[in-house]
């Protein structure tokens, strides 16, 4: 009704008086002439809608431009966080060490009683430009400043490829890349202990490709100095690479409450002179000297469930990680006046262990989390050397509930039942533990 009345209305506007006075043929020829004008419209609007939305296709289809050099920071206002952590703990005085294990500790945090600051982090990042994205990891211990990370990464490599390089925590396994604010015990398993004192570190370059799949699966290589153990600075102080690696992830959904991760990594290192502590035949402290290959396998598995995949008010995590180490060369003691007098021979131990964990979020800001360790030192054999490596498999029960008043901060409280040194009883250690972050702080991993 309106599309042919207004042909009569514009009639009798143009004409000053009403549209029944016109002639009927005029009226018609305008109405014709309107009708027209209107499909012509019609037809110039709908054309350019389609090119608009083949326009929105093309750009859909397009590799995704890298992002602007301020999408989550700029060179001038770099993202800036920093973590407080520290913690009383209860527990059995004394030397404590894996027994039947060639260890390093140049890295452990939280061995000592009583109230102490354990790990203090300054982080900061930012883009670089459009192609680069920095960060820095600075760990405050005691009156030093150690740096954990710092490394640039690309941002549009495309084709589902990131290079990384610098300093950086490996990729290998599932909790090696967490920082110790990460961890849902007050300290890291057995597991990383032996392997690593904490985690592995690379001063390199790494390699990821994430496959453009509805299922995840991500492929790494990394090349490295191989400073870090179970490497040595001395392995590490060649043309070349002291230590590699290679890991492969792959995960997925699993209905619309639970999602899951596995993974396969292998580290390849090349110690020289690499020094452990050790207890001579006379049970006194002597360093022992490795130079050899060290080959390292993990095996990870991480199961994740939120009704209906949100985690706010409850939330499960399953964790489980294997490893199995071969190492073979020459083993040296050092002369310490006692047992040691600076022989060596011939050095081969298989070792392995694994830990499983659960860690339940019953209701929101509460979580309550179990984990048992064991490790097997797989009767090293040294040879005539007069140290102390015996067979031995350390072991450990971690018990720990914790209170999370926001997410910037968490209260902690866990006890553990030690089992990890051969002849000494029971340690039993309780912790209570704070950790609270200032500033932003990006989200963690899966």
């Amino acid at each position: 009704m309106f599309k042919h009345a207004l042909p009569a209305v514009l009639v009798s506007a143009a004409l000053g008086g009403p549209a029944q006075a016109a002639d009927p043929a005029e009226v018609e020829r305008l109405r014709v002439e309107f009708d027209q004008k209107i499909k012509a419209l019609q037809a110039e609007y709908e054309s350019r809608l389609k090119a608009l939305e083949a326009r929105l296709a093309e750009q859909a289809s397009a590799p995704a431009p890298a992002r602007p050099a301020a999408s989550r920071g700029n060179a001038f206002n770099p993202e800036v966080s920093l973590t407080l952590q520290g913690s009383y703990a209860q527990r059995e005085g004394g030397e404590h060490h894996l027994t039947g294990f060639l260890t390093g500790a140049d890295h452990e945090h939280g061995g000592e009683r009583g109230f102490r600051l354990d790990h203090t982090e300054l982080t900061l990042a930012a883009d670089i430009d459009s192609w680069l994205r920095g960060y820095a990891n600075l760990a405050l211990i005691e009156d030093a400043v150690e740096v954990e990370e710092a490394w640039f990464q690309t941002l549009g490599l495309g084709n589902g490829f990131t290079l990384k390089g610098g300093r950086f925590l490996s990729g290998i396994g599932y909790a090696n890349e967490q920082h110790p604010h990460a961890w849902d015990f007050a300290e890291n398993s057995l597991m990383y202990t032996a392997l690593f004192g904490e985690s592995f570190g690379q001063d390199g370059l790494q390699l990821k490709w994430l496959a453009p799949t509805e299922t995840f699966i991500e492929l790494g290589a990394e090349i490295g100095r191989g400073s870090r153990f179970p490497g040595s600075e001395s392995g590490g102080d060649r043309n070349g690479t002291g230590a590699w690696a290679a890991f492969a992830h792959v995960g997925g959904d699993l209905g619309d409450s639970s999602s899951w991760r596995a993974g396969l990594s292998y580290l390849h290192a090349r110690p020289i002179d690499r020094a452990s502590h050790v207890e001579d035949a006379s049970e006194i402290e002597a360093e022992a000297r490795f130079t050899g290959k060290s080959k390292t396998w993990i095996a990870d598995l991480v199961w994740k469930w939120a009704p209906d995949g949100n985690p706010k008010a409850r939330n499960l995590k399953l964790q489980a990680e294997y490893f199995q180490r071969d190492e073979a060369g020459d083993l040296s003691c050092l002369a310490n006046g006692n047992d040691c007098t600076g022989q060596t021979d011939a050095y081969h131990a298989a070792t392995s262990g694994w830990y499983v964990q659960g860690v339940y979020q019953f209701a929101p800001r509460w979580r309550i989390g179990l984990r048992y360790d064991r490790l097997d030192s797989g009767n090293p054999d040294i040879g005539v050397l007069p140290i102390e490596l015996p067979d031995y498999q350390p072991s450990r029960w971690s018990l720990m509930a914790d209170y999370s008043p926001s997410e910037f901060s968490r209260f902690r409280v866990q006890y553990a039942r030690d089992h990890g040194m051969q002849g000494d009883p029971d340690d039993s250690q309780v912790t209570v533990q704070y950790i609270h972050s200032l500033g932003a702080h990006g989200g963690h991993k899966f």
